[in-house]
Formats: structure tokens, C-alpha cells, sequence
């Protein structure tokens, strides 16, 4: 059996706040929100992999750490470094990867790689 990760969520307290957050501070585009007559969810638009979206709940941050890859973790570094929270600085892995790692508003961990 082949299992493929399609959905991740991060728990947010205040939906249209975050949303703000993620497109003004990460350029993350909302693609669908529900329900239509008062969301409580949003999710972005990603080239492929797992859809990542937020829900506004009681339960935050989501206490998990959601990993993005990306082509230019440098300059995205330099972009967003003085933007939110940092939790690591920009390094080197020992297992050949560059990484850095941001707290969202809630306090959700994103981290952002290039392999």
C-alpha cells in the first residue's frame, strides 16, 4: 500500500488575521475558504505536494512543525527574517539540507527548506 500525504492544518485563534499574516508576510494565496456563510477554514494554493491550510480553533498553535520546500531558502531568509519569529536561524544540516524555521501568530512552527 503507497500512502501519500494530501492535507496538513495548522489551528489558528483568529481566521481573517491569519490569513493576512500568511499572505502579507508569506505571499501564501487562499484558494478556497468554508463555509461559505462564515469561514472558519481557508486553504492556499501550492504547485504540488500536501494542500496546507488554517482553521480558526480553540486548540493553538497545533504543536507540530510544517515543513516547506522551496527553490531559494536564501533570499526567502533575508525576506522574512525580521518579519515574524524566529526559532532557527538560517543553517546548514548535516544531512546536506539549508533550513530555517518561523513561528506564525498562533505559534505554529513553519519551516522552510532547500535540499
Amino acid at each position: 500500500m503507497k500512502t501519500r500525504l494530501m492535507h496538513v492544518r495548522a489551528n489558528v485563534s483568529d481566521l481573517q488575521r491569519a490569513i493576512r499574516w500568511y499572505e502579507e508576510v508569506l505571499g501564501f494565496k487562499v484558494t478556497d475558504v468554508w463555509p461559505p456563510e462564515k469561514p472558519n477554514y481557508a486553504h492556499f494554493s501550492s504547485e504540488e505536494g500536501a494542500i496546507f491550510a488554517i482553521m480558526e480553533d480553540e486548540n493553538v498553535p497545533s504543536h507540530g512543525r510544517f515543513n516547506f520546500s522551496v527553490s531559494d531558502v536564501d533570499a526567502l531568509w533575508e525576506r522574512l527574517k525580521d518579519r515574524a519569529e524566529v526559532v532557527e536561524e538560517l543553517f546548514d544540516t548535516p544531512y546536506g539540507s539549508r533550513k530555517f524555521t518561523i513561528r506564525d501568530l498562533d505559534g505554529n512552527e513553519l519551516g522552510f527548506v532547500k535540499g
